[in-house]
């Protein structure tokens, strides 16, 4: 039987108002990631979530109606946690460079992180073979952070901060320039260690500066 139909409402039942707990939550998200990144998508069961995080099978599925939606909220939580949705929330007045630089420092932060490096070589491995959890990694991470992007840059279009025709393009080519280069196709093979913290601060630095010149407004 699929995990697909293991979420039957015999197996989920619907909350009826009883709170969740959220410590059981947290329990379930740390369990599910340790799975995943052990097991893959495929190889992970509710039934060894449930078993991992000490909670019934029960509970499992009264927090996460299928493992995909468990797998997007485990993904979700991690980027969550590292670029949180006010990171990305530009007030007037504002010093748009600071706010720049604090995203690419977490983005890198993030994406360097040995979780995280780890989930990108275990997809790189088996993604040809699981394509769920590739396209769930990608819509709950790549996806969401490139949204919030585009979020700020409409703000900074709108409080005249930046003149960007294509806020998609521009958030692609941030991220882009954060990210390119042979080191970090080194760091992801495993041929290289990830930077410090003072390189990554040094190379956002100079991301930041060309960007703005490249969207300054006029």
């Amino acid at each position: 039987m699929s995990e697909q139909n293991l979420s039957s409402p015999k197996d989920a039942p619907v909350s009826r108002g009883r709170p969740k707990d959220p410590a059981k939550r947290l329990a379930i998200l740390n369990a599910a990631k340790d799975l995943f990144l052990a097991l893959g998508f495929t190889g992970t069961s509710m039934d060894a979530v449930a078993a991992k995080a000490g909670v019934s099978k029960l509970t499992v599925y009264s927090h996460f109606s299928d493992k995909e939606t468990l797998f997007c909220a485990a993904i979700e939580a991690k980027c969550g946690s590292q670029m949180p949705e006010e990171m990305f929330t530009l007030n007037a007045g504002a010093p748009l460079s600071d706010r720049l630089q604090a995203i690419g420092e977490a983005f890198l932060d993030m994406l360097y992180h040995d979780d995280s490096l780890q989930l990108m070589r275990l997809i790189s491995a088996v993604g040809a073979q699981d394509q769920t959890m590739a396209n769930l990694f990608y819509e709950a991470g790549p996806v969401r952070t490139r949204s919030e992007m585009i979020r700020f840059l409409d703000r900074a279009v709108e409080l005249g901060l930046m003149q960007v025709p294509d806020p998609e393009r521009a958030s692609e080519v941030f991220f882009g320039m954060l990210q390119g280069g042979c080191t970090h196709i080194q760091i992801i093979i495993g041929c290289a260690e990830p930077p410090s913290r003072e390189e990554i601060a040094q190379h956002v630095t100079e991301v930041v500066r060309v960007f703005m010149r490249a969207y300054q407004s006029a």
